[in-house]
């Protein structure tokens, strides 16, 4: 954390404000450096005090539960504001250089000189600067916290599908029920949006299941026209149709004695669900152009993202077929409603897509933040792409920060779009914040902001023709 601490943007820019406005000096504080097994950057001015006010401070700095302004006596302010970490407070980002106005009251021991030395090398703040300040201190503690690496606790859920990854009380569902469902051998019906593993689904029942050691063929019905799939589904003879030169299996022979996963079966045409009907019922389907039926064991598990039930009302799916492959029906959770998967889901495709040699990088706080706030509407899938999408960009980096999510993941703001934006834009816009809002306060008066901005009036003017607030009163 404290190597990332100089390196943040918003650390950057709350320094540089602190510094040219007040003078007050930022830092972070750890454990380490508070229990005195570390250093603690200080204001030149504090350090000038001599050892007993540095002590003072870090002593004020043990005691910050939550932002605020501490007075480390004699009037010598620490504004702080806490860092929390996955098991409390992981450290302090603290600004020093400040103390309370005029300072009547001396600590015991301080020589008028020594006074004199603290009244003259602190800068005094008034109520309404010490809040600024104080906002500062919270943004850039708020970036430290959001930097640091996702820490993401062992599942709690133990069970002997491997293949599925999480801990979300829908996945416990779908395990406890698919537990019993490889037991059997009887049809499956798996129901999900696009991208939510139905095919991971059917791999885990068919290899924990009596047919583990026989074939796992796959289709998709809508990948292929009615001609093609039918022939792909029941194979065809010689001379059926022109290029047919010779006797074709179709896949259900190819699955015999195994598992044929028929996905998106919503999509096969009214002509091939009567064959598939024939095949459920009777265990025999006829090759395209063939005269005589071939008999296969087949175990089939369907899947679909419509509603077949649905469909089967208006006349847009076999009521028979529906009930021959909805004997045992399982419905995957879309991404949304497992959410605490997110950051478990987002390691796992980490280290199943990292190449080089060496641990795989971590993801950062503020990455997971961005994971965890978008409604993932492809899923598991979408989440899959993203993670290999910010590995390639990691190149040997050891840790994948906000920075490298994609903007239609990163940018949604209020349920819309926006694309990433450069520091020197975010910056601009900050400080356009800070002095239309100083206009304000002042009704228009640049002299009395200037004052309140402790800039002086020419510089104030300047900035204004720079970041266009000519318009401004």
């Amino acid at each position: 954390m404290i190597s990332s601490f100089d390196t943040l943007a918003e650390v950057a820019f709350a320094r540089d404000l602190l510094r040219r406005w007040w003078g007050l000096e930022l830092g972070l504080a750890d454990p380490a450096a508070l229990d005195g097994r570390g250093t603690v950057r200080l204001a030149a001015a504090v350090d000038a005090l001599g050892a007993s006010a540095v002590a003072a401070v870090i002593a004020a700095l043990r005691t910050v539960k939550k932002p605020g302004i501490v007075d480390a006596g004699g009037g010598v302010l620490v504004i702080a504001a806490p860092v929390m970490g996955d098991k409390g407070i992981a450290g302090i980002v603290y600004a020093t250089g400040a103390r309370a106005g005029d300072v009547t009251a001396v600590p015991e021991g301080v020589t008028p000189s020594e006074a004199s030395q603290l009244q003259a090398g602190l800068t005094a703040l008034s109520p309404p600067e010490l809040e600024r300040a104080r906002d500062l201190v919270v943004g850039a503690a708020n970036a430290v916290e959001r930097a640091q690496p996702a820490v993401i606790p062992p599942t709690t859920n133990v069970h002997p599908f491997t293949e599925i990854v999480g801990d979300a009380p829908a996945v416990r569902d779908v395990v406890k029920l698919l537990t019993k469902i490889v037991r059997s051998e009887a049809t499956v019906l798996i129901h999900g949006e696009s991208g939510t593993g139905k095919e991971l689904i059917a791999r885990a029942i068919h290899y924990h299941g009596p047919r583990a050691k026989k074939p796992f063929v796959v289709q998709n019905c809508s990948a292929f026209n009615d001609n093609l799939l039918e022939s792909a589904l029941f194979g065809h003879v010689r001379g059926a149709f022109t290029g047919a030169v010779k006797d074709q299996p179709g896949l259900f022979q190819v699955a015999d004695g195994g598992t044929f996963f028929l996905d998106e079966i919503g999509d096969m045409s009214a002509a091939l669900q009567v064959k598939l009907l024939r095949v459920l019922q009777e265990g025999t389907l006829m090759p395209v152009g063939g005269t005589k039926a071939i008999k296969v064991d087949v175990r089939i598990i369907a899947a679909s993202h419509k509603d077949l039930a649905h469909m089967v009302q208006h006349k847009m799916f076999r009521e028979d077929l529906f009930y021959r492959v909805n004997v045992l029906k399982i419905t995957v959770p879309p991404l949304r409603e497992r959410v605490a998967d997110i950051p478990r889901l987002a390691q796992h495709f980490i280290t199943k897509h990292w190449r080089s040699p060496g641990a795989p990088p971590k993801l950062s706080q503020g990455a997971l933040s961005r994971l965890v706030a978008y409604p993932w509407p492809g899923n598991i899938r979408e989440l899959e792409n993203e993670m290999e999408r910010m590995l390639v960009l990691a190149g040997d980096a050891q840790e994948l920060t906000a920075g490298m999510i994609s903007a239609r993941v990163a940018g949604i703001v209020n349920g819309a779009q926006s694309a990433p934006r450069p520091l020197r834009d975010v910056l601009a816009t900050s400080e356009a914040e800070v002095i239309v809002s100083a206009l304000g306060r002042h009704l228009g008066d640049r002299a009395a902001a200037a004052a309140d901005l402790d800039v002086s009036g020419p510089y104030l003017d300047a900035r204004i023709l720079s970041l266009g607030l000519d318009h401004v009163p």
